[in-house]
């Protein structure tokens, strides 16, 4: 028997890969939207205000408020909910990322028009002709709504939130799609398009997903 004290290996942390820890995803979110903001008030401060017209304007605002709703209720599924969807919190990372990575490139565009970040005036709409107040902007989930969706548990939160980010995205694309259609300024034109087609294919996976939690 050797007379050395018996030592004890102390546990090694748990290392989880960088996609698995929500931190990373808050972090590189916070860094991309500084980055696009960055970007935006140097563009804003060297550079002559392109053209555009009020649908350039009112689409950016607007669907700047339109994604800071998608973000808090991505965010929340990823980091709150019991017992999420796999799939689903993969989906929730996703929109989480693309929409602060959009937002920050909408305050680039404000800013080099010259024009107010956020729309301040309690309306919304008004550039697609149908003028309502900026809670009722087409696809936003309502407070009831989101209390529901803070209340839930296990797959009963997690078909609210798929139900709440089809509805939520249905919105978005209507408001690009008529921004496509309407508005003047080239870059802002296929911003719009790229929503159309990310938040397209998003809708596509939030049904299949929907479907197999009924």
């Amino acid at each position: 028997m050797s007379d050395q004290p018996e030592t004890l290996t102390e546990a090694q942390p748990t290392v989880l890969p960088w996609w698995q820890n929500p931190l990373n995803f808050i972090a590189l979110g916070v860094a991309m939207l500084i980055f696009g903001v960055g970007i935006g008030y140097y563009a804003g401060h060297n550079a002559a205000t392109p053209d555009h017209n009020a649908v350039d304007e009112g689409f950016l605002q607007d669907m700047r408020y339109h994604h800071d709703q998608a973000v808090a209720m991505a965010y929340y599924y990823r980091t709150s909910v019991d017992d999420p969807v796999p799939l689903l919190t993969v989906l929730a990372e996703e929109i989480l990322l693309s929409q602060q990575l959009e937002s920050g490139r909408m305050v680039q565009m404000l800013r080099s028009f010259g024009v107010s970040e956020v729309n301040d005036s309690g309306k919304s709409m008004g550039w697609m002709g149908h003028e309502i107040a900026i809670e009722d902007m087409d696809g936003l989930a309502s407070q009831s709504e989101l209390d529901a969706f803070a209340a839930a548990t296990g797959d009963e939160a997690s078909r609210i939130f798929a139900t709440l980010m089809i509805q939520h995205h249905q919105g978005g694309v209507a408001m690009a799609t008529y921004a496509v259609d309407h508005a003047s300024n080239s870059v802002v034109i296929n911003l719009a398009r790229s929503m159309i087609k990310g938040q397209s294919g998003e809708i596509t996976e939030l049904q299949k997903i929907l479907t197999s939690l009924s």
